[in-house]
Order: C-alpha cells, then sequence, then structure tokens
C-alpha cells in the first residue's frame, strides 16, 4: 500500500512529540532498536481501543524482540494518560495535536464519512528499523479482518514483518 511521503527504504521522517509521561520521545534517540509507529485518529474509540489493546496484548513478545511501539494520535497527553489507564495499556502515546508529525508522515489527508469530508489521520503503521530506515508501511490499516473465516488482527501482520526482518 502506498502512502504519499514515506517509502519503503527510505529514512524515516523526524520524529519528536510529547509522550504521556510527559517526557519527550525523538525517533532518532531509539536507533539501534526496531520501532513500530502507528497513527491512530482518536483515543477510547473502538477501532482505536482494538488495535491499541492488540498491541498490548503482544507487548511482551514484542519486547522481547526489542521492538519499541509507539502510538500517536492528535489527542492532548491528559486524554493519553486516561486512555492508558482505563484499558492498562503498556507502551508511549504520543501527542500530535497540530498535526505536524502525521502531516510529514503523510498520514493526516482528506477522509470521508457519511458524505461528510474533513481532514483527519488515515490509521497507518510504519515499521522503522535500528537504522532509522523504513522497511513497511501499512497505509488504511484495517485492525481486524476475517482471512478464509479466521480473524486476522493487524499487530500479527506487523509481527510478520518484524520475523522477516531478523
Amino acid at each position: 500500500m502506498s502512502n504519499p511521503n514515506v517509502t519503503v527504504g527510505a529514512p524515516a521522517p523526524a520524529l519528536a512529540l510529547e509522550a504521556d509521561d510527559g517526557t519527550n520521545i525523538d525517533l532518532a534517540d531509539l536507533r539501534g532498536q526496531t520501532v513500530v509507529v502507528y497513527f491512530y485518529p482518536k483515543d477510547d474509540t473502538p477501532g482505536c481501543t482494538k488495535e491499541a489493546c492488540d498491541f498490548r496484548d503482544r507487548m511482551d513478545t514484542l519486547t522481547s524482540r526489542g521492538v519499541v511501539v509507539l502510538g500517536v494520535s492528535p489527542d492532548s497527553v491528559a486524554r493519553h494518560q486516561k486512555f492508558i489507564a482505563k484499558y492498562d495499556l503498556n507502551f508511549r502515546l504520543l501527542a500530535d495535536p497540530d498535526h505536524e508529525a502525521a502531516e510529514a508522515w503523510g498520514v493526516w489527508r482528506l477522509k470521508k464519512n457519511y458524505g461528510r469530508e474533513y481532514m483527519g489521520i488515515v490509521r497507518s503503521t510504519f515499521l522503522v528499523d535500528g537504522e532509522g530506515i523504513v522497511r513497511n508501511v501499512w497505509d488504511k490499516v484495517r485492525v481486524r479482518r476475517k482471512v478464509k473465516g479466521e480473524e486476522v488482527t493487524h499487530v500479527s501482520d506487523v509481527e510478520a514483518a518484524i520475523d522477516a526482518l531478523a
């Protein structure tokens, strides 16, 4: 799937935002680690909650592989804190209220819902290797889907891509 700003094999765009715990997270400081950066529209909505909980439920496996997961949305730090507490999330959420990072990563786009057009985040995930190079891009992510009658999660797709990096 394509993204207008980020391509596989290219350096990841800059990403430096305030995290839910008040610290600043800079992707450049995470060199040497595999990083999953996933952009989502809004805390505590059905699809975003499923996606966050899917990552939460796989964090032991991801962490054991040295993977860092960063969720990014336009929500405030305070809203992220409530979302994390409500669902016991075990990874950092980054606040992008001015959607500067979303624009740089090409996920702030025109969306349509029930005939209404508006700008917002298109659910997207990026796998960045330890050298800061984008290795996979998932654009217009479906959090869960059916494959031959079985439910498959987006996180399982991400894990398969991580396995392929090894």
